[in-house]
């Protein structure tokens, strides 16, 4: 078991988030965006400037926090580029060692009034997430889904839908997600889905734990990220079931709390950011004592 997170949330510069996850005690980053561009998508010379001074540092890549087929991607656009984008973090992660990494199944279909569509195109997203988990598995790295704004994220059916139809892919859990996600698998209006309800669903499934917490406001609806254990993402419940069960993979914080990689107009000063990344990781392992579990890297 270890702990790791989104360290460009500390950082936009990678000796940020290597200091960053020093001060923690870490030995993992999750690599998402390094100089504000995403791992799998870095020029060559940068990426190995990248391995000399990860290798330097004594810190290790556990996950690429990909890109692929996420959010803003459609599962109608040209399939070609997100292939692209597979083959070079196959090479990237071979040569870091990495054997894990985040992907997502494309944006849901909606209707003008947010409705989803009763076709949401399975049968495409399916096809390119088998030859994407294909590419993945057969480089010995195991491709983890994340419960998201995206069609797998849609409800704890659709996940298990997903999992079913794409052999070899993986969950990963975001604690997070689930308040600020629609349930499309309850009537409309949706409501926000239940975090604790689509764990035990899915938990047969999950290979790593994204760690973030989160509420919607009353009033404004708006989101609110919050320290783990003080939004409504279950998230200490979560975690002591997961410890019960005998879970040994990583815990990756993800924050949100002064940048949010989805949403450029959330923004902070670097020692804000800084800060807050540390003081998430440091109550974290405050949540992981009172468990009874010893600190961890």
């Amino acid at each position: 078991m270890y702990l790791t997170g989104f360290a460009d949330e500390a950082s936009e510069g990678l000796s940020g988030q290597i200091r960053a996850t020093r001060a923690l005690g870490w030995e993992n980053i999750e690599a998402r965006s390094i100089d504000g561009l995403n791992i799998h998508d870095l020029p060559d010379d940068r990426f190995d400037r990248v391995r000399r001074e990860l290798d330097e540092a004594g810190v290790r890549v556990n996950c690429f926090g990909s890109t692929i087929a996420n959010w803003s991607r459609s599962v109608d656009e040209d399939f070609e580029p997100s292939l692209e984008a597979v083959d070079r973090a196959v090479r990237r992660m071979t040569i870091l060692g990495t054997k894990l990494v985040r992907i997502m199944s494309y944006k849901v279909l909606l209707d003008p009034q947010g409705r989803a569509l009763p076709d949401q195109r399975e049968g495409e997203r399916f096809r390119r997430l088998r030859e994407i988990c294909r590419r993945f598995t057969d480089a010995g790295i195991t491709p983890v889904h994340e419960n998201c704004s995206t069609y797998g994220g849609m409800s704890a059916e659709h996940s298990l839908r997903l999992v079913e139809n794409v052999p070899g892919l993986k969950l990963v859990f975001d604690t997070g997600n689930p308040p600020l996600t629609p349930d499309f698998g309850k009537p409309f209006p949706y409501p926000m889905q239940d975090s604790w309800e689509l764990y035990r669903a899915v938990k047969k499934h999950i290979a790593y734990i994204h760690i973030k917490d989160s509420r919607r406001d009353p009033v404004s609806g708006k989101e609110v990220y919050t320290f783990p254990g003080e939004g409504d993402g279950d998230v200490e419940r979560v975690v002591r079931d997961l410890l019960a069960s005998g879970y040994d993979g990583g815990f990756s914080m993800e924050p949100h709390m002064r940048v949010v990689f989805h949403d450029a107009s959330v923004t902070a000063a670097e020692d804000a950011r800084y800060d807050t990344y540390v003081e998430y990781g440091r109550r974290f392992m405050t949540l992981m004592e009172g468990l009874g579990r010893p600190l961890l890297k």
